[in-house]
């Protein structure tokens, strides 16, 4: 018998080798440690953690004043749980960002919508034994008190079986008064027994940014008011 030997296209024999995808929990993990840095130019401190359990459904609520919130609060429970964030959903639209976010489990949310989908997706999360980070707000507070978005409390009457646990993030507003070093803290502990019973959604995501900002009072992000040598008044600088 003779063998044929089909030689190869050149399509076939100039692709390159197709990379290996990396798990949800590697791609975190691997985004965290090249995150790593920021924790330590902001003097991270991290306290509470022994509030938050190693495995099993768990709902994190931090406020949220700085876009540095996520990656603080993802810092200071590095090693210890993988974070699933509800993140605005026109970050999954920006290219390279969108797919890094997919890849690493977050959520999508439309802000602004009674997002039924979002609100699945996260209950499945919670249902699997994920950890769920969401900010009551929905916004940046720019240092204004804004009234707490209903989500989390729809979350919490969903998934009772969840721990909850309220998050208070302090200083990330000053990374961006560089070359100046901030100090951030970001601290969790359990929210005031009775919080989650016989209320609204609305009521309970109301009480429970109450407490987190008598931690953490609203701070708009940017560089200080400053005053210069001639009198002038710089303003502050926002992203």
């Amino acid at each position: 018998m003779v063998q044929v030997i089909l030689p190869l296209s050149r399509a076939s024999s100039t692709r390159p080798p197709r990379l290996p995808r990396l798990s949800a929990l590697t791609l975190y993990r691997l985004l965290t440690w090249l995150l790593a840095p920021a924790a330590w130019w902001g003097r991270l401190r991290a306290s509470g953690l022994e509030l938050v359990p190693a495995r099993g459904p768990l709902i994190v609520v931090p406020n949220h004043d700085s876009q540095w919130d996520p990656v603080v609060v993802a810092l200071a429970l590095r090693g210890r749980r993988q974070l699933r964030y509800l993140a605005r959903a026109n970050l999954f639209r920006v290219p390279g960002l969108g797919p890094i976010l997919r890849a690493a489990g977050q959520i999508p949310i439309e802000r602004g919508r009674g997002d039924a989908a979002t609100l699945q997706a996260a209950v499945e999360a919670l249902s699997d034994g994920a950890a769920v980070c969401i900010f009551p707000e929905g916004t940046l507070s720019r240092g204004r008190l804004l009234r707490a978005r209903s989500g989390v409390g729809r979350l919490a009457q969903a998934c009772g079986a969840a721990k909850l646990v309220l998050c208070a993030v302090q200083g990330a507003t000053d990374y961006v008064r560089f070359p100046r070093r901030p100090r951030v803290a970001v601290s969790f502990f359990e929210p005031a027994e009775g919080s989650l019973r016989g209320r609204a959604p609305e009521e309970i995501a109301a009480g429970l940014l109450q407490q987190v900002r008598m931690r953490a009072p609203a701070v708009a992000a940017g560089r200080r008011t400053t005053t210069t040598a001639s009198g002038r008044t710089r303003g502050r600088r926002r992203r």
